[in-house]
């Protein structure tokens, strides 16, 4: 190697640092100031932990420490709580066959216990149960294979118990699971093990990681007790600091004359003796708040104060909360602080993480698992078939109510100026279904026997209490 190529080489080294090569940093050296000065922030550094890999650690945390628990469960149980809504045009009964589908198969119950593995180890996934197809699961999933009646839900593995993914990368770049492991080694209880196809299997990760940690990881992500664990540390050694200056918080001083010269010069039977009444002395104290002393001696109390102790604490607190993503009064269970707090933008912030988490995490995973079960239940995939999550918030009635009467008066409104037909009033109202709950019964059906004539448009009336109280009906 030539010694211009080492000398680039050494520069870009990041372990190299202090080299001579940093061209753009701010250094005072008298001062210790700046880059590659000795102070101690200079001293910081961030090794590589990889805490995702100890499998032990993450299992006694999730088992012992109730915050770590509340970490991995919080997120995913307000993930799943409301569920999906099927857009698909079904009737009645095709809708109960499908919710009762869901029911019998604990989907719903795999699907949380899956997110939870994921976001605890870093990865976790759910294989497919089609019977029938217990010798094929090393082939590619046929749609026109599943019987009726053959899905027969979801078994949970994770990454360091039930599934490992293969050396064999999707080369197919059109695969929406492209560059993911092709086939996965499912390990039974038995101890038996069986080649999967990555159609079969449902993924669910921690967070996500570059390439090559990524590649680290066995093609999963790392767990999120990872990106807690130095604030988790910080805040534990704080609680229990608190806890042990409580025993300190009034401590008691009792000066006895020639004590030094006693414990000096004195035999092993005075000793003794002395020791025997300074515990006599402090049962009588404990006991009868009594202290019998020598008029020479003398007996004080220091108190402890803890001035600022809660503030400290509240910070720690505060990091963790950050760091896990969920506010602290939904984390804590601690009301809002400050005047007119409410917490009303911290949920809302949380609500939005959520939305986010559900589009990027569980929307494959739907958009993956809605057609086998479709198959499965009537025979066929509707052409139309789609989903939507269910708002997270819930809504009482009272403010329901006001939404649906301001954007019903809208549309009737824009109506009756003849700026839209009928035709589109009613897909107006039906797509207002996803968020109200409400006018879910007008089918495409009703929407295509509208009136679409923009001429023939009589006044529809405006809602009033009553009309908003029967609409109330509906929800």
């Amino acid at each position: 190697m030539s010694k211009k190529k080492a000398k680039n080489r050494k520069a870009t080294n990041p372990k190299n640092r202090n080299s001579n090569y940093t061209m753009d940093a701010f250094t005072n050296t008298l001062a210790r100031l700046g880059f590659g000065t000795p102070n101690l922030l200079e001293s910081t550094e961030y090794p590589m932990t990889r805490l995702t890999q100890d499998y032990n650690l993450m299992n006694s945390l999730y088992r012992s420490h109730w915050i770590i628990r509340k970490i991995i469960d919080c997120i995913p149980e307000d993930m799943c709580k409301n569920w999906i809504n099927i857009t698909t045009q079904l009737e009645p009964e095709q809708i109960k066959r499908f919710d009762k589908l869901q029911r019998t198969t604990r989907i719903k119950k795999s699907i949380l216990q899956a997110l939870k593995w994921g976001r605890l180890y870093g990865g976790a996934g759910a294989v497919v149960i089609i019977e029938g197809h217990e010798n094929i699961l090393d082939e590619p999933l046929d749609y026109d294979s599943i019987m009726p009646g053959a899905f027969k839900g979801l078994i949970v593995s994770d990454r360091w118990s039930g599934l490992f993914p293969s050396s064999e990368i999707i080369d197919n770049i059109s695969s929406p699971d492209f560059g993911l492991p092709k086939y996965y080694q499912w390990f039974l209880e038995s101890g038996d093990s069986i080649k999967v196809h990555h159609s079969r299997v449902l993924r669910f990760t921690g967070r996500e990681l570059p390439y090559l940690e990524r590649y680290a990881e066995n093609n999963w992500g790392a767990s999120e007790v990872e990106v807690v664990f130095d604030e988790l540390k910080k805040r534990d050694n704080t609680s229990w600091n608190i806890a042990q200056l409580i025993f300190l918080a009034n401590l008691r001083v009792y000066k006895m004359s020639d004590l030094g010269e006693m414990l000096a010069i004195g035999d092993e039977k005075s000793k003794i003796e002395l020791y025997n009444v300074l515990s006599m002395q402090n049962q009588l104290m404990n006991n009868m708040g009594m202290c019998v002393m020598n008029k020479e001696d003398d007996f004080q109390t220091h108190q402890y104060t803890f001035a600022g102790l809660n503030d400290i604490y509240q910070s720690f607190m505060l990091d963790i909360s950050g760091a896990a993503e969920i506010p602290v009064t939904k984390l804590f269970g601690r009301s809002p602080a400050g005047l007119s707090a409410t917490g009303e933008s911290d949920m809302q912030n949380y609500y939005d993480l959520i939305d986010q988490k559900q589009e990027s995490q569980l929307g494959p995973i739907f958009d993956k698992m809605l057609p086998i079960m479709f198959m499965s239940e009537f025979g066929y995939i509707p052409d139309d078939l789609d989903w939507t999550f269910n708002p997270i918030a819930n809504q009482s009635e009272d403010e329901l109510a006001n939404i649906v009467d301001k954007k019903t008066n809208a549309i009737i409104n824009v109506v009756n100026a003849g700026i839209i037909s009928q035709k589109t009033a009613l897909k107006e109202l039906k797509q207002m279904s996803d968020t109200t709950g409400m006018f879910t019964n007008i089918t495409d059906e009703d929407i295509a026997k509208a009136d679409d004539d923009l001429d023939t448009i009589g006044d529809m009336p405006l809602p009033n209490e009553e009309n908003i109280l029967n609409l109330n009906d509906d929800i």
